[in-house]
């Protein structure tokens, strides 16, 4: 055993402090807000590149779903990987540029199995970058100030978001999706650049499992995701949550659309930028509310967010109603991005499968959000847009009666 994993708690927090006077911890900011961009790649620009060159809407869907379906099977074991290796640094670097070379394949060739294979690269990628960096943020800061650091790692990827979501919107309509692409590509060098500015001894890789207390035990076996209860509570929860949360903004768009009411491009850029600015503010205001309380009440407003959100969609019409449907978009998610990876890393700490736990969650609501655009679809066609928003909503209903009915489960956390 080293010495820097035989410190005392004392010692572990002027580390922390330490940390936060030496730049490692700004260097995690800074790859948060970089990897926002990075992540996605041309990947927002994916369907209408492809129309452009004389795709169908059905080949679009079936190549984005091959690469979905990839993506959130392997997030459970690469969450599990990451739990095991010591270069948590390296799960960042090489998806990084599978992301830069995935969407160069897609300017390059237009061929349906390169697409394809472009989108399951994007997809595993995007995989790995998440719980790699909540691996990473564990083991520098440990659990005591994880809930503080991944508050402001929130803050900051949302802001990235924001900000590479509005320069490719404005990049591609003045310059084309080639200039998407670079934008893409150098916001990948600066997140490798900050990875590599984060010192491999800052990461305690005990802490970053979970067994920052016990660091020679081993790790308790796969079999924890299905007998841990709370994990189980909060993946259920959350995967009925975006089952009716994800279809809302795609149906309120086609609406407006459809009634002659906005423009599509407008409308989609409008969401994102306002969603993202939201989700800012909320990540933080989550994160100061967990230090107060705890996650669950957190939690709980994020799924109360959905059906006063599909209660205003079903009244509103127009561009300016994307306005306080995509803030409550923004509540809930912000809320979210702060409470979920928090519950999971103090629920899952000590039995050395943070990151696996990480995974699989993110798998499961996943699943949700993957067949709500789906379910939307049809249930608009079948009677309508403004009854289908109104259904959507019953489905944050169900997560919060879930929530509270199964309190005793997960209030401590």
């Amino acid at each position: 055993m080293t010495s820097r994993e035989t410190k005392t708690p004392a010692s572990k927090t002027r580390d922390i402090k330490t940390l936060a006077m030496t730049g490692p911890l700004w260097a995690l900011l800074a790859l948060n807000f970089f990897m926002a961009d990075m992540q996605s790649g041309i990947g927002p620009f994916v369907g209408v590149f492809l129309q452009s060159h004389g795709w169908t809407s059905g080949l679009i869907g079936t190549a984005l779903t091959i690469g979905n379906v990839a993506g959130m099977l392997i997030t459970t074991p690469i969450g599990g990987f990451i739990d095991t290796t010591d270069h948590k640094r390296a799960w960042v670097i090489v998806p990084g540029v599978a992301v830069v070379v995935a969407s160069a394949v897609i300017l390059v060739s237009q061929a349906f199995w390169a697409v394809a294979l472009s989108q399951i690269a994007t997809s595993i990628a995007g995989a790995a970058i998440v719980p790699a960096v909540t691996g990473i943020t564990l083991g520098m800061v440990r659990q005591r100030g994880f809930n503080r650091q991944n508050g402001r790692n929130q803050a900051f990827n949302h802001a990235g978001n924001m900000l590479g979501a509005a320069a490719s919107g404005y990049l591609g309509w003045r310059y084309g999706y080639v200039a998407v692409f670079l934008l893409a590509a150098g916001f990948g060098v600066l997140t490798i650049a900050s990875v590599m500015m984060i010192p491999s001894d800052a990461i305690d890789h005990h802490a970053a499992r979970g067994k920052e207390d016990d660091p020679e035990s081993q790790p308790h076996g796969f079999t924890v995701l299905v007998k841990h209860k709370p994990l189980l509570v909060l993946a259920v929860s959350l995967a009925i949550f975006h089952l009716g949360n994800a279809a809302i903004v795609p149906l309120y768009g086609l609406a407006a659309v459809a009634g002659g009411l906005t423009n599509g491009p407008g409308v989609v850029a409008t969401t994102i930028v306002v969603a993202q600015g939201v989700m800012v503010i909320m990540s933080v205001v989550g994160m100061h509310a967990a230090e107060r309380r705890n996650f669950w009440p957190v939690l709980l407003a994020s799924f109360l967010a959905l059906p006063a959100r599909g209660v205003l969609a079903y009244f509103l019409s127009g561009w300016w109603g994307v306005f306080p449907v995509q803030i409550l978009d923004g509540i809930g998610a912000g809320l979210q991005s702060v409470a979920v990876p928090g519950i999971v890393a103090r629920t899952l700490n000590g039995t050395g499968r943070v990151n696996l736990g990480q995974g699989a969650v993110i798998t499961i609501q996943g699943i949700g959000a993957s067949l709500s655009p789906a379910l939307g679809g049809w249930i608009a066609q079948w009677i309508g847009y403004q009854l289908a928003f109104l259904c959507l909503a019953g489905f944050g209903l169900l997560s919060v009666a879930l929530w509270i009915s199964l309190r005793g489960v997960v209030k401590h956390y």
